[in-house]
């Protein structure tokens, strides 16, 4: 692991171990980015409208501001989270094959539903770009009667694994919460 700086880490029990103060940083950024783009699934973690927790694993694509993009079953459980809860959602993207201590996450908050029709062919090409065998779709196969929908993820905030603090003889896992705003508007 690299130090961020030689100051005083800001995170503490106070703010739930989360750094503010190191989310513009470069070395940070580019860890975030690296995540993002060699992981090629997620956790989507939903919310049934009784508090009933479900994550699933899916495929997903990304664009230049940090949105997500999968397709799914719009009777999958996780889908019919996100219609039943105003598409409040989580995200956790992460390698699993990662010995205990060395994992590094990004972890994502927003909202999600289904993609605008007329952004389908762009995010096919996407998710096809990313997959390594994917099935022989079109536009159609997710519109109108289809089974499936392809469904469009916007953060609202992110962060990325900080460093692992000792307070006594515990280590104590960080996030670093990242600037979106820097993020955006820029490919990973």
């Amino acid at each position: 692991m690299f130090r961020l700086s030689d100051t005083v880490m800001v995170a503490t029990v106070a703010n739930q171990w989360v750094d503010t103060q190191e989310g513009d940083h470069p070395k940070v950024i580019a860890k975030a980015r690296n995540i993002l783009t060699q992981v090629h699934y997620c956790t989507l973690a939903t919310c049934s409208p009784e508090g009933i927790p479900w994550a699933s694993p899916v495929f997903f694509a990304y664009d230049s501001d940090w949105h997500l993009y999968w397709s799914s079953a719009t009777a999958s459980q996780h889908s019919q989270n996100l219609y039943d809860n105003q598409g409040r959602c989580a995200i956790a993207i992460y390698a699993s094959n990662r010995a205990e201590g060395q994992g590094q996450g990004l972890y994502l908050a927003g909202t999600a539903g289904e993609l605008d029709p007329a952004a389908i062919p762009e995010i096919m090409t996407l998710l096809f770009q990313r997959a390594d065998n994917w099935p022989q779709r079109t536009p159609t196969d997710y519109l109108g009667d289809s089974p499936r929908r392809i469904y469009h993820f916007r953060p609202n905030a992110v962060w990325v694994t900080g460093e692992r603090l000792a307070i006594g003889p515990q280590l104590i896992d960080t996030k670093v919460q990242l600037d979106l705003a820097l993020l955006q508007g820029h490919a990973p």
